[in-house]
């Protein structure tokens, strides 16, 4: 009896998940949906449309330059701890054209962090990290 209790226990532990590594990739998976509509609204407007993040301060999220009005994307993260930033420039360029270029953002909550990218043909994805060198 005392065996299966720590079976159970054990398995259980492993099935645990890091909670801010569970919310970052929440994150990153709303984040990458988000792009893709901002993408799609982009071409089929034919509207130049950007992705620009806020000043990483609580409170400050993010925002699409050049959607019309009506429509309402989300602005903001859905933890307010995560800090974004935007590899090598200011903005992602969503569209309107069909090849956008390749381009990254790296999310990060607490010790965790995750990169969102697309090559500029598929769409926006979350990235798998490298393991560590030696690391099997």
């Amino acid at each position: 009896m005392l065996v299966l209790v720590a079976i159970a226990a054990g398995l259980t532990a492993l099935a645990l998940r890091d909670p801010s590594a569970a919310r970052l990739e929440q994150e990153a998976a709303r984040l990458s949906a988000l792009l893709e509509a901002g993408r799609a609204e982009a071409r089929a407007l034919g509207l130049p449309v950007r992705f620009e993040l806020g000043s990483n301060t609580p409170g400050e999220g993010f925002r699409f330059v050049g959607l019309p009005t009506q429509l309402k994307l989300p602005q903001h993260w859905l933890n307010e701890d995560l800090q974004a930033e935007i590899d090598g420039a200011r903005a992602l360029r969503l569209g309107p054209e069909p090849l956008i270029g390749a381009q990254r953002i790296t999310l990060r909550l607490g010790e965790q962090q995750v990169v969102v990218a697309t090559d500029g043909l598929a769409p926006f994805a979350t990235l798998t990290p490298e393991p560590a060198a030696g690391t099997p």
